[in-house]
């Protein structure tokens, strides 16, 4: 099943390349056939004009040969134009269509679905690969087809000017043509071990470039150093092969133009010396014609190999996409109207390892919760599962009487807002950051802006100002405020919060942890270590963790008097 679906998204990926795109490719295909015409008239043409040359008695008037070259060099005009005027457009935009297409397939996976797969793979496919699949895939079929129509063109006019000659041509280049199209065979593996080699070797340069100060702040330089290298050199290694295959496909096919052409020459004086069956110029057609036959049939082994190859690369990406398909239900819901509910929740990321251990809890909607608990106790885990992170888990998640496993993921991120630990920032303006590339009243911005504490950054910056690659022209709190403020603007009905102030000066986390808590009509789960007396006691109700089980829960006054575990962590952070 999933074989057919791949084979199906992959003969989608190559219809982006014609989708849209039929009257580009069309003229395309016309220069491609008019500029395979072109060589088959300039051979006849110099034949002619050898023939006249020679005072042949059949030979045409120079005259009129004159008048053909001028027709001839006018249709090289137009062939040199539709190509200019289409090949360029069309291959534009093909890639753009068929990486487009790609990312959307790509973006439309869950969380749970992308989780464990190499994001290496993605920046591979569609960046070396993609060129690839350009230069070998989409441009070559024009090539392709200028070779095969020359070829026919060539073998027609040969046979018709002697068939004993054009059986002593390919006689002289069986052997070397056998070689080529045994030898570029051998390309589609060799390609596709490039691709891999790529995708370690992104994957690298990525681990190196991400963890910079992880790298200098332990002092790995030259162990990192080495690892790149490793990497580096597999990937050259495999581009090497790649290289040399294809050099020898290439001389293989040169040598059997030379042997023909050199053969063809001597046979060809021979028979107008013993027989004068043929001209001068019939012997300098052939030498010329064999050139566009011999050329197909000593590349057409490696153009196809890399074709397929290509072929192979996007099928590649094919597999990608389709692993780990979203199990996602198919029921929506646009509100939350009782709350959700935790019915004997547990979750292991290791077999046997159990982060949650049979939860069971209820969140009222339109009322704030806290969660809280020592580190690992399984808080964030909670949140994750919550957002339909990883939907691995054992018992059940209800959205009022809906177990999330049936919602559809579109449904659920419509209804779910999220504030974690670790901010991403786009390397886009503050603006864009917040609206996240979309349009919103001012009004409705101006106030999520005010109520996240962005105000002044905004102020001293302006809103256009870019955040830098990963935010990293912002500080911590400010890529936390970007975070919050993007949420809140999303108003939706359920604000899930993982340690949202954590990044914040103790009086601005007060303040937006108030501003959260001040929100009506909206459900928050909010979890924090945060253990202010004034905030706990503003929560409707407050979940205690520890060790993946729930110790206890309640209000804060009830929890303080209960002294039991709360009462604990409540007193060691004050």
């Amino acid at each position: 099943m999933i074989k057919m679906k791949t084979k199906n998204l992959k003969k989608q990926l190559i219809g982006q390349f014609y989708h849209k795109n039929i009257p580009a490719f069309t003229l395309a295909i016309l220069a491609a056939v008019v500029g395979g015409s072109l060589n088959l008239i300039l051979s006849w043409i110099i034949k002619q004009l050898i023939d006249t040359a020679a005072g042949e008695a059949n030979a045409l008037p120079l005259l009129t040969l004159l008048k053909i070259s001028g027709g001839f060099l006018l249709l090289c005009a137009l062939a040199f134009l539709l190509r200019y005027l289409s090949l360029p457009f069309y291959i534009r935009r093909a890639m753009c269509q068929y990486k487009e297409f790609a990312l959307q397939k790509l973006l439309g996976k869950s969380i749970s679905s992308f989780r464990d797969e190499s994001t290496a793979t993605y920046l591979s496919a569609l960046s070396n690969d993609a060129t690839s699949i350009e230069t070998d895939y989409l441009e070559q079929q024009f090539d392709l087809l200028t070779k095969v129509l020359t070829f026919v063109g060539a073998l027609t006019l040969m046979l018709w000017y002697s068939p004993l000659l054009t059986l002593i041509a390919f006689a002289i280049t069986l052997l070397p043509l056998a070689a080529s199209i045994l030898t570029g065979n051998k390309l589609t593996p060799v390609e596709k071990k490039v691709s891999s080699a790529n995708a370690n070797f992104t994957a690298a340069l990525n681990e190196c470039l991400s963890g910079f100060s992880v790298i200098k702040s332990f002092q790995a330089e030259k162990e990192i150093f080495n690892f790149f290298v490793r990497s580096n050199r597999e990937l050259e290694d495999k581009k090497f092969s790649k290289r040399r295959l294809k050099t020898l496909v290439g001389m293989i096919g040169a040598l059997a133009g030379i042997f023909a052409q050199l053969g063809v020459f001597i046979a060809g004086t021979w028979l107008v010396l013993s027989t004068h069956s043929l001209t001068g110029g019939t012997v300098i057609l052939f030498v010329n014609l064999m050139n566009f036959v011999i050329d197909p049939i000593a590349t057409l082994p490696g153009l196809l190999a890399s074709r397929r190859a290509a072929k192979g690369l996007m099928g590649k990406l094919a597999e990608a996409l389709e692993k780990n398909p979203t199990a996602e239900g198919h029921r929506d819901i646009s509100e939350l109207k009782e709350g959700l509910r935790l019915d004997k929740l547990s979750f292991a990321y290791e077999e046997g390892k159990d982060v949650l251990h049979q939860l069971s809890a209820k969140f009222e909607a339109g009322k704030a919760y806290a969660v809280v608990g020592g580190s690992g106790s399984g808080k964030s885990t909670l949140l994750h599962l919550l957002m339909a992170g990883n939907t691995g888990y054992q018992g059940q998640i209800f959205f009022d009487d809906t177990e999330l496993r049936d919602l559809s993921t579109s449904s659920l991120y419509h209804l779910i807002s999220t504030i974690q630990q670790n901010v991403f920032v786009f390397n886009a303006s503050i603006r864009d950051n917040v609206t996240m590339f979309r349009d919103f009243p001012q009004a409705e911005l101006d106030k999520a802006i005010h109520s996240a504490h962005l105000d002044e950054l905004i102020e001293r910056r302006g809103e256009d100002s870019l955040c830098g690659e990963n935010g990293n022209a912002l500080s911590g709190g400010e890529k936390q405020r970007i975070s919050i403020a993007r949420s809140l603007l999303k108003q939706t009905k359920l604000l899930l919060a993982d340690e949202a102030t954590s990044s914040l000066d103790a009086q601005t986390a007060h303040q937006v942890t108030s501003d959260i808590l001040d929100l009506q009509g909206i459900t928050r789960i909010i979890v924090t270590h945060t253990l202010e007396e004034a905030l706990m006691k503003r929560y409707d109700g407050i979940l205690v963790l520890k060790d993946g089980r729930i110790e206890e829960s309640g209000r804060f006054e009830d929890l303080m008097a209960a002294r039991g575990y709360f009462c604990a962590l409540f007193t060691l952070a004050q």
